[in-house]
């Protein structure tokens, strides 16, 4: 998993940017799958920093302690 570094507001849904390996990438994620995340929209875009991605499986969660 790795750290979100910014998201980003769409039309349709938010695309999240994150540190890889190679340096930075982003990942788009509609509302709906967001909300099947269980993750809050608003929040994400607020601190991006509080998540963390897995591209390969297409999951966000929360940066947990």
């Amino acid at each position: 998993m790795y750290t979100i570094i910014g998201a980003e507001k769409r039309m349709n849904g938010i695309v999240v940017e994150y540190r890889s390996d190679g340096g930075s990438a982003t990942t788009p994620f509609t509302y709906a799958e967001l909300i099947d995340l269980r993750i809050n929209a608003l929040d994400l875009l607020e601190h991006p920093g509080n998540y963390r991605v897995d591209p390969g499986n297409h999951r966000v969660r929360e940066n947990i302690p």
